[in-house]
């Protein structure tokens, strides 16, 4: 099974012939398992990154007797954290700034907010596309992934700007916080080692996810054609309920993305691979703020 995040399923962020093998390491003597299908790793016909690891790099079988991936050699045109964290780090920033703009620009008093809340939908729509389109191409888009940050900020800026001006004073800040809180935490405890990645927690976060969008689908599709709030799963208590099932799936979300961009890195994919990691993440810290947000809303709306 490959990773639940539509974008690191792609080549270069898989192992053991698709299967994600977490934790994996070769028998003495014989060739490494979970290694023969990942195209960072053993040289094959067809691989344009057949780089072996093991031949330049002394200390790889320790690491791996140890429980770590392999570390690639130091190559050019290979990723590294340090490019992860830059793009990621524009991407963000290209998300932000066109948040804030949509925020600035786009009033939401009752005069202008029909407006406003139209551009932001059709924002998200655009966004939604791009995202699909980088989704299922093979290779990274730096273009294609940048737009999609900027029409998302655009739909998260009008959105945020309703929340916060319309129904909770200090919602979009709060919700910031919220997802910063997570990421930390998130990344401190699979850095610590509490969070293990293994197929289990793949199997259960996946089952998870498909059972939240289809309850999720389920309650828009009685929304629309039903009126009001369909089911009652995004409104009043019930919607808390499922905007912190959205949070925790958010963070074991973040979890597989940390463990797809460490075996990325360990196998030695190309640097073009980072505009993947960066677009991995920034789709999931998006799915975590909203989902806060939501919650905030409710909450205010109750009162």
């Amino acid at each position: 099974m490959r990773s639940s995040n539509p974008v690191f399923s792609r080549r270069g962020f898989s192992r053991d012939n698709g299967y994600a093998g977490f934790n994996t390491a070769p028998q003495a003597g014989g060739a490494a398992v979970g290694t023969q299908g990942s195209p960072y790793a053993q040289p094959q016909a067809g691989n344009p990154y057949a780089q072996n690891p093991y031949a330049q790099n002394p200390y790889a079988q320790q690491d791996l007797q140890h429980g770590a991936p392999p570390q690639a050699p130091a190559t050019a045109g290979r990723m590294t954290m340090d490019d992860v964290v830059l793009r990621t780090g524009t991407t963000l920033g290209v998300l932000i700034v066109t948040a804030a703009l949509a925020w600035a620009l786009l009033p939401v008093d009752d005069a202008n907010i029909n407006r406003s809340y139209g551009i932001g939908i059709g924002a998200a729509l655009i966004g939604m596309v791009l995202a699909l389109v980088q989704s299922f191409k093979r290779k990274a888009a730096p273009a294609l992934i940048l737009s999609y940050a900027a029409f998302e900020g655009v739909f998260l800026g009008v959105l945020s700007s309703i929340v916060d001006n319309r129904i909770a004073d200090g919602a979009a800040m709060q919700a910031v916080l919220g997802t910063m809180a997570v990421f930390g935490g998130v990344l401190v405890a699979y850095k610590a080692g509490w969070i293990r990645v293994n197929r289990r927690f793949v199997g259960f976060v996946m089952a998870a996810a498909l059972g939240f969008i289809g309850l999720m689908v389920i309650n828009m599709l009685f929304a629309v054609f039903g009126g009001g709030d369909g089911l009652g799963f995004r409104s009043g208590p019930l919607g808390i309920l499922f905007g912190v099932v959205g949070i925790l799936l958010g963070a074991c979300f973040l979890a597989l993305d940390f463990k797809q961009v460490e075996d990325g890195i360990a196998y030695g994919a190309p640097r073009d691979e980072a505009w993947l990691a960066a677009f991995g993440l920034t789709l999931t810290l998006v799915w975590i703020y909203m989902e806060f947000l939501r919650i905030i809303a409710i909450l205010n709306s109750s009162d």
